[in-house]
Order: structure tokens, then sequence, then C-alpha cells
């Protein structure tokens, strides 16, 4: 500290007046690298110890010098100079960053029966004894921005939002406005750097950009001051302000941000969570100090429950909890599905809920056919979101709870997102209040609605339906389906509805001459939205199969149907028997896949599509370690007791490498039991079912 404010002094003295033009530029540069670490320096103990030791006055004329220096002597600028908080000239967008590990989202518990059931599947696939200790991390999870920030060589290379999870958007020269993340990893601070990791050539960090509560309010004051529009919440404020194509905007925004987890590195930085997250803060990463490890999950359990209480007392917003394994190794022995660890689950705290009248019901139509009514409420603020509609699902719900249009109601943000009408107030009720019946037909085409057996839903079931349709179009080059880039829900809504395309493929039939009649699109534009479309004609089959919107046909269902068939011309001679043997595909998916490829319509568009250069096969990426011709491919193993030759995690990777599975727990779709000593009571579930059990030298065997 000494030290720090000596050198501070020292270099007050040798600029003197501010003349900056007597330096030559050797002297020049030496000054810039001194001011760059006092001010780094300082900008520490400000912003992470909130300890300074000289005032704002002295930091800022400090500050404007160096920016004074650099701009007399432009190659002396540095990507982790301080002057690069203040942000630099605008972009017209932001570039694509494609993420080297993706960003995943996480599986949601929303009560204390979901995280059990979570821990006990997490037992159950690490194997555990009864009282066998497992190291859990909770962590607060803070409402706002995803973010991954890559160092090289300790210096910040790029920030990229999580977009989704596998692509984010560049915003690098927002990131460096943000005073609480480092531009320069420093020096561990800890008396003995050898006590952790040392610092990677590349690392990524993970974590949140949001705004405390009270930097939010002090912005909205100012914008009040100043008869400008105010924010409605602290978490869509960030992330608007973190994608400005204008960095200086964002420079003027206070946002903060908190490190929760590593990304890819190219060296060791630990085998915990914990440990982790505690070097993070070594390093200068602010970090949650309400983060705990435990050891029961009853203590989970209490930490979930006092923070659903005490969030207000926190000077930032979050909407949950993050519970994560806290073993590095257990963490890559569980693995993730398509979208999700399962080593980690987001607890979720009961939704906010206010009170107001529901002054309509009116009914949309979903891309399936699917009818789902909608409130349209008095608008009320819920969490710091002013609603004004809510959905009600369908028309069962409506009926079982007797909502009236005219009804005072009670309004629920579900998990915090999405409004939902819970219940009426009936002691409100006035005798004003009218009944709702669902329509017999299609508000938009007309035909006659249907409740297929065994479901709750109605449906319209013409294949001519406009609002049906736009919804499959928006879905279909949506990100998670086909990504076309510059292809929003707008244009799909707007093709749609005018009739500009009237089936999926014709989107691969647009030209110039077809854009340049509708209304804001130049030369530029046209040209980005047919790139985009071209580009998508290479997406992986698992992508497509999903994009055409076949009911029940989610991305993990996709992905697991294009590992069985290997086209969709596979798929579409595919009987219900055969689905069925694909993991994860029951009755009704099967069906509702037959009755697809049953429609002449559908089987056209699947044949159009190939014309038209869309890829319709699978791609290598796509098949499952060990290949085509891999001996276990398709085949599902589950080991149990103690295999003396290998070891039960090696016989699991030599059984993935050749193309298998290895499953924690015996099921009708299990293949083979391998079986070693003391296998308890997988062999007897094994024998009931008639499976087929190997010993460890049949196994190696089979292997070879």
């Amino acid at each position: 500290m000494i030290d720090l404010y000596t050198r501070t002094q020292a270099l007050v003295a040798k600029l003197g007046d501010g003349d900056t033009i007597k330096f030559s530029r050797e002297d020049a540069g030496s000054l810039v690298a001194s001011l760059g670490s006092v001010l780094t320096e300082h900008a520490e103990l400000y912003y992470q110890d909130d300890a300074p030791v000289i005032s704002d006055a002295e930091y800022d004329r400090l500050f404007q010098q160096l920016r004074i220096l650099e701009e007399s002597h432009p190659s002396l600028l540095k990507n982790d100079s301080p002057s690069q908080r203040t942000g630099s000239e605008p972009v017209d967008s932001f570039s694509k960053i494609v993420h080297s590990e993706a960003l995943l989202s996480l599986s949601n518990a929303f009560s204390e029966d979901d995280l059990r059931a979570w821990y006990r599947r997490c037992r159950s696939r690490l194997e555990l004894a009864e009282n066998e200790p497992l190291s859990i991390t909770v962590e607060l999870k803070i409402d706002g921005l995803a973010l991954s920030l890559l160092y090289s060589n300790g210096v910040l290379q790029t920030g990229a939002t999580r977009g989704d999870g596998r692509v984010g958007e560049n915003v690098t020269l927002n990131v460096r406005t943000i005073p609480s993340i480092p531009l320069r990893i420093p020096r561990p601070k800890i008396s003995d750097p050898g006590a952790d990791p040392p610092i990677p050539e590349r690392l990524e960090i993970r974590g949140e950009v949001y705004f405390a509560k009270t930097d939010f309010d002090k912005l909205n004051a100012v914008l009040a001051a100043a008869g400008k529009k105010t924010y409605a919440n602290p978490r869509n404020t960030a992330a608007g302000s973190l994608r400005q194509l204008d960095s200086r905007i964002t420079a003027t925004r206070p946002l903060s941000f908190i490190a929760y987890a590593p990304g890819p590195a190219s060296g060791f930085i630990g085998d915990s969570q914990s440990s982790i997250l505690s070097w993070f803060a070594s390093l200068g990463f602010p970090i949650s100090d309400q983060t705990e490890t435990v050891n029961r999950l009853e203590d989970v359990v209490r930490y979930c429950k006092y923070w659903a209480d005490a969030r207000d007392s926190l000077g930032y917003e979050i909407d949950g909890v993050v519970v994560k394994i806290d073993d590095i190794e257990n963490q890559r022995r569980l693995g993730a599905i398509s979208n999700a660890p399962r080593w980690a689950i987001a607890y979720k705290f009961p939704g906010r809920e206010e009170t107001t009248v529901l002054r309509d019901i009116i009914i949309n139509v979903g891309r399936t056919g699917k009818i789902t009514p909608e409130a349209v409420l008095e608008p009320v603020m819920i969490g710091g979101v002013t609603v004004s509609q809510a959905t009600l699902h369908n028309a069962d719900y409506i009926m079982n709870r007797d909502i009236r249009i005219g009804d005072t109601v009670l309004v629920k943000r579900a998990g915090d997102v999405i409004p939902k009408v819970v219940q009426p107030i009936v002691e409100a009720r006035t005798g004003t209040e009218k009944a709702w019946r669902m329509p017999m037909s299609c508000p938009v085409c007309n035909s006659p609605l249907e409740r297929l057996e065994g479901e709750a839903d109605h449906y319209c079931v013409s294949s001519e339906c406009e609002a049906q349709f736009a919804r499959l179009v928006e879905h279909f080059v949506s990100r998670g389906a086909m990504d076309i880039d510059g292809f929003g829900a707008k244009l799909a809504l707007t093709l749609a509805t005018e009739g500009v395309i009237k089936s999926l493929d014709d989107i691969y039939k647009l030209d110039e001459t077809s854009l340049a009649e509708l209304d804001g699109f130049g030369i530029k534009k046209i040209s980005n939205t047919l790139e985009g479309i071209n580009d998508s004609r290479n997406r992986s089959l698992s992508r497509l199969l999903f994009a055409l919107g076949i009911r029940h046909v989610g991305k993990t269902t996709a992905e697991a149907l294009v590992v069985a068939f290997s086209s969709l011309h596979d798929l579409y001679g595919a009987d219900a028997e055969a689905l069925l043997k694909v993991d994860g595909v029951g009755d009704v998916i099967a069906q509702s896949l037959v009755d697809w490829f049953s429609i002449e319509q559908n089987v056209e568009l699947v044949k159009s599509l190939t014309t038209l250069g869309v890829n319709t096969v699978r791609l290598e990426s796509e098949i499952p370690q060990g290949g085509e011709g891999a001996p276990l491919r398709g085949k599902t193993f589950v080991l149990t007791g103690t295999l003396d030759g290998i070891g039960r995690k090696e016989a699991g990777e030599l059984i993935k490498s050749a193309g298998g599975k290895v499953s924690s727990s015996v099921s009708s779709r299990t293949d083979y039991v391998v079986a070693g000593e003391n296998p308890g009571s997988k062999i007897d579930r094994a024998r009931v079912l008639g499976i087929k059990i190997l010993t460890e030298q049949q196994l190696m065997n089979i292997l070879k």
C-alpha cells in the first residue's frame, strides 16, 4: 500500500504541470507503462477492496494525463490500458464468437422435491455408498447476462455473450469499460504464489454482468432528471447496456461483473468448484461472498430457503440458487444432456405474484396448431416488469378454476419469467364478470378446432392456417433450429402472412426480386439475408429435424433420432416399432413421427428441401464416438461390482470408444450388464429383465 502511494506521488512529481509535449517518445513510453500500472492498482483497491488510497480527483488527473500521452503517441496504446474503460468509436454490428466449449443452460428445480430428486440422480450415477459424502457448492443466481471472458497470456482478448450457448456476440469493446473486469490478470494476491496454479496461457472465465440496485436507481434518477425514459428492471438494462454498439455509452453505465465458473483452460486450474472460485478471487475477479460448500443435502435446502426469503436484503437482484457438485472429476463423470449439465441445477425461487383485472381472453395459434388462451390484463408491475398479458394454458385450466372475463386475478411470473393467471379472487366479484368458452373454430382461418383424444389442448389442424404457418416459419429460422442469420421473427411473420412463402421450402427459393419488394430491404440487407439462407443449407440433420416442427420432437429427441437414422429418407421409411427402439422415444413421439410422414405434403416438403440443396443426411459430427462401424454402436452397458483387470472407469471408456453407451441403471433398454465381484442388486434386476450378463473377460473378448 505504501509502495503504491509512493510510486503514485513520484509520478505526480514527474508529470508536473501535465505538459506531455516535453517528454520524448522513450520517456512517454515509460510514463504510459507506469501510469497504466498504478491506475490499475488504484482501480482494484477502489472497485474490489473498497479501500482507495487517493482521492477521485487525483485519480482523474492521472487518468487524463495517461489519455493525453496515448493520444500523442498512438503506438503506445495497449488493449489492457485503463483508458480502454471509456469506450471507443461505435461499431456497425457485433461479430459472432463461437464458444470453444458450449455455455450450457441449467435444468431447473422449483421445489425441495425437485432438489432431492436431482441429488438422488447424481448419487446414483456416481454409484456412491449410502453414507459416502458428496460435496456441493451453492451459489446465488444473479439476475443478469451471462458473459464469457477469454484471456491469452493474462491479457483480456475477447468478451462474448452466451448467445445460443454455442455462438455468442463479440462485445469485447463494451466489456473493457466494466471496471470490475481485469484487462490484465494480476499476480495472485497471496503471500506464496506457489500455493495456487499458475495462470494458463489460455484461460476462459465465465460470469454474470449485472446492475447493482443502487447503481440502477442512480441511473434512473439521472434519466428522470433529464426528462428521459427510465428503465423497468436491472436485468434488461444490464443486457441492453452490454449490447450497445457504441461502447462509450456502455462506459457511462455502472455495470458490475461476478465470476462463477471456468471455461476451457490450457492448464490445470483446480480440482473443485470451490477451489477455482477462491483462485479467481486471488486473481482479482469478483466472486460472490455468499457462496457455500456443504456435504449434506439438508444444508443445500436450508441455503435455498433462506435466500428465497432474504433476497431483498442483497444489493443486487437474484432469481434463484445454483447448486453444483463441487468435485470437478465428479462433474466430468456425470456429464451433460444436450443443453444442460447433469452436475448442476438452478433452484428457482417462487415467482412474484400480483393481482390485477382480467379484461379479456384471446386465443393464439402456435406452430403446431395448438390453441393457447391468453389473458389480456390491466397492466401490472411484477418483479420489475410490466405485465399486460399472461397465459391461461388451455380451456380446462380456465374452466377448472372458473376464471371469468372481468375477474380480479392473481398473476404469477412462473420461474420469474412467463406470466400466468393463477386463480380468480372470487371475493372481489361484482356480478358483472362473464364466463368464457373455447370457440369452435380457428380465429385466423375459421377451420373447426379439434381436441385430440387424451390431450387437454385444442388444435387447428388446417394446413392452410396462416397463423400456424407463420409460427412454424418463425420456429424454423430460429437460433435453436436452422439459425438463419438476418431472418428474424418479424421477417418470418411478414413473409408468411403476406403469402411470399407458403411452404418451408419457399424460404430457399427467395431471391433479390422477392425481398426487394419488402419495406426496409436495401441491397445490403437483401445480401445478408440471402447469405444467411444459403449458409443454413449446411446445418446438421438434427437441427433440420427439430426445425420441421414435428409435434413432440424437441432438440434432444431429434439428436437421438439422428443417431439411429442416417437421413430423413430413412426416418420416413421407419415404422413405429423401429422408432420405439430409439433411446427417449415413446409411443406418443413415435406416433407423431409416423403421422407427420404419412402426410403427402410433408413428404413433398422433404423432397423439395433435398432438391434445393438443404442437408437431409447425418453429418459425421453427429455420429457417436466410434463411428458407423464400431462393434458396440447402439449397445447400452451397465457396469456393476469390482472389475479387477482394468477397473470400471477404464472399461466404460473402452465401451464408449467402441461406440457403446454406459448407463448407471439397469432398464429394459440395457443390452448387457458387466458383473465384477460383489455386483449388488443390479445383477438381480438384470436377471428379472432377461438381460445378458457378461464377465469382465467376456467384455474384453468383445472389445478385442
